[in-house]
C-alpha cells in the first residue's frame, strides 16, 4: 500500500513488521491430527483512520515460497504444482474492502484473497492488541486475525484416498494472523 500518513484525513498508514508478524495455518492429516505451518515472507501495510475507524484498510503479500511446515520433504510438495505451484503463483494477496461489525477492539475485515490465481472473499475476525511507543523512538500496533477457508475453493485440490475411507489432507484450513505494524 502506498498511501501515506496525512493529518487532514486522520489516516496513519504502518507498515508490517515481518520479523515479528506471524502468518499461520492448521489443517487435519489422515483426518485424525493437525499440522500447522507457517509462511515466513510477510510485507504488507495497514491504514488506519481516527476519524472513521470503518474505512481502514489493509494489504497483505506472503511469499508462497516462504512456506514452513518444519518438514523439508512436505514444504517441498507443497511448493510443487500439487499445491501452490510457487513458480507460477509467487504470492498469497490479501486486499482488505471494508469493516464491519467494530465492537470496541475487535471488528470484521472484509476482502479479497489470492491464493493460487484464485481470488475469493474472505472474512477475517480481527482484535486490535493496541498501540505502543518502541525503544527506538517508533511507534506500534499489533492485530490478530482468524478466519478459515476450503482449500478447493482455491484450486488445492491434491490428495490421496486412504484405505480406510478418507482424505490425507483435509480441505479445511484455520488461518491465524498476528501482525505487528511500525507507523511510517
Amino acid at each position: 500500500m502506498t498511501t501515506t500518513a496525512t493529518a487532514a484525513t486522520g489516516t496513519t498508514t504502518w507498515a508490517i513488521d515481518p520479523a515479528h508478524t506471524h502468518v499461520g495455518f492448521a489443517v487435519k492429516h489422515l483426518m485424525i491430527s493437525t499440522v500447522r505451518g507457517r509462511f515466513g515472507g510477510v510485507t504488507g501495510s495497514v491504514v488506519t483512520d481516527e476519524a472513521d475507524p470503518a474505512r481502514g484498510i489493509a494489504e497483505i503479500e506472503i511469499d508462497a515460497a516462504s512456506i514452513d511446515t518444519r518438514e523439508g520433504q512436505r514444504d517441498a510438495h507443497l511448493k510443487s504444482a500439487d499445491f501452490f505451484d510457487v513458480e507460477k503463483f509467487p504470492k498469497l494477496i490479501f486486499k482488505s474492502k471494508r469493516i464491519a461489525d467494530a465492537k470496541g477492539d475487535t471488528f470484521k475485515l472484509i476482502g479479497d484473497l489470492t491464493i493460487h490465481g484464485v481470488t475469493r472473499e474472505v472474512t477475517l475476525d480481527v482484535t486490535s492488541g493496541g498501540r505502543g511507543k518502541d525503544p527506538w523512538g517508533g511507534e506500534r500496533a499489533a492485530f490478530s486475525a482468524t478466519t478459515a477457508i476450503k482449500r478447493s475453493d482455491y484450486g488445492l485440490t491434491w490428495n490421496q484416498a486412504l484405505e480406510a475411507g478418507g482424505f490425507l489432507v483435509g480441505d479445511d484450513i484455520k488461518i491465524s494472523l498476528d501482525v505487528e505494524a511500525v507507523k511510517k
